[in-house]
């Protein structure tokens, strides 16, 4: 004989799978969590900074690539932003011009990584992939 309680009947008849455990990836959406109110990192968990990676790659090429430290600025890092400024002025004044490689150099490298995700904001947070 087969037992009535086996398999589960779904909503329309039939058989219905278990739900998830609470806190798995698929589980049912609940309430957006707290700590993290742009979203967590699929892989790692790590929230996501309110900060855009376009952006803040943008704004390091389109401060003279680099020259201003303008996407670090915004990322929190004013320390690092006010560095990148300094060397790029002393740099250029101290050899009448051509220094002004190292912070184009600097720039663009520090772009690209922005874009990779290599670069967290002030928080250490993953930096988001949309504006």
């Amino acid at each position: 004989m087969s037992d009535p309680s086996w398999p589960l009947p779904g909503p329309h008849g039939g058989w219905q799978p278990y739900p998830p455990p609470p806190g798995y990836p698929g589980a049912y959406p609940g309430p957006p969590d707290p700590w993290a109110p742009q979203g967590r990192h699929p892989v790692t968990g790590q929230p996501y900074s309110p900060k855009s990676k376009v952006t803040a790659a943008l704004l390091q090429l389109l401060g003279f690539f680099g020259f201003l430290g303008f996407g670090r600025m915004y990322l929190g890092q004013t320390g690092l932003g006010l560095v990148q400024l300094l060397i790029g002025v002393l740099a250029t004044i101290t050899t009448y011009g051509l220094g002004i490689i190292v912070p184009f150099v600097w720039g663009v490298i520090d772009a690209v990584l922005m874009l990779s995700g290599r670069v967290h904001d002030k928080q250490g947070r993953v930096l988001r992939d949309v504006t």
